[in-house]
């Protein structure tokens, strides 16, 4: 026979802080990592911090739906939270799989692949929705230090008689401390470059190369400048 030496109380003790370990709400973690400040957020939580639910979630101004969420302890132990994510964000053909990360110094996405909707974010560009494929960001102490993997902008409409059906499309990497995106068409005249910041700020620069006049005072009329290298439309805002 085994006899166990820890008291009644010490045992009791270890049992009931291992329920909480195990049972811990989703929506302390959040409060308790401070999720918040990275602008990730959920209009609400449900399940434990290990297999939960949130509800209407978003990154910054970009909603994700409702999805699955799964704290990993590998990376508690590593001294970050990551947060791993399954859903379908509405409005998409496309289901929703990667990770938000957060530490002391840094927070990013991880290995996102998803099909998100960004809304008017970037109005007066048409960019109704961004494609994202395996896609890893990380900002260290506001700066970003790594960013991989395939982005795509779909467009929902034409701007100046621009139409873009097949959208533009580019690999995301680091530049001068900002995410940079730059997307180009198929055709190669055309190309939006975005760069986003840790705080959520973001500049989008629509550069068109028109065949013709015709084409180019259409532009014009529409808000363009007449650069060196074709006709530029400038956006900057906030997600």
């Amino acid at each position: 026979m085994i006899r166990l030496r820890t008291g009644p109380a010490a045992l009791f003790g270890a049992i009931f802080v291992l329920a909480l370990i195990l049972l811990l709400p989703l929506r302390f973690a959040l409060a308790w990592f401070d999720l918040d400040g990275t602008g990730f957020a959920a209009r609400a939580a449900s399940g434990s911090v290990w297999a939960g639910s949130l509800r209407e979630a978003q990154l910054g101004s970009i909603a994700l739906g409702d999805v699955d969420a799964a704290l990993s302890p590998w990376a508690l132990l590593a001294g970050r939270a990551r947060l791993a994510l399954e859903g379908h964000p509405s409005g998409t053909g496309r289901a929703l799989h990667g990770a938000v990360s957060v530490s002391r110094h840094s927070v990013g996405i991880e290995q996102m692949t998803a099909g998100v909707p960004v809304g008017d974010a970037f109005a007066p560009l048409p960019i109704t929705a961004i494609d994202l494929d395996d896609v890893s960001v990380r900002f260290v102490d506001g700066r970003c230090e790594r960013a991989e993997g395939r982005v795509k902008a779909t467009l929902g409409g034409d701007i100046a008689g621009i139409t873009l059906g097949q959208g533009l499309a580019g690999a995301a990497r680091c530049d001068a401390g900002a995410l940079l995106l730059p997307l180009v068409s198929q055709a190669g005249t055309e190309q939006v470059t975005v760069r986003l910041w840790d705080s959520g700020r973001f500049r989008a620069e629509f550069l068109a190369k028109p065949s013709d006049a015709a084409a180019a005072q259409k532009l014009e009329r529409s808000g363009f400048q007449h650069m060196p290298n074709g006709y530029l439309l400038a956006v900057e805002g906030k997600f």
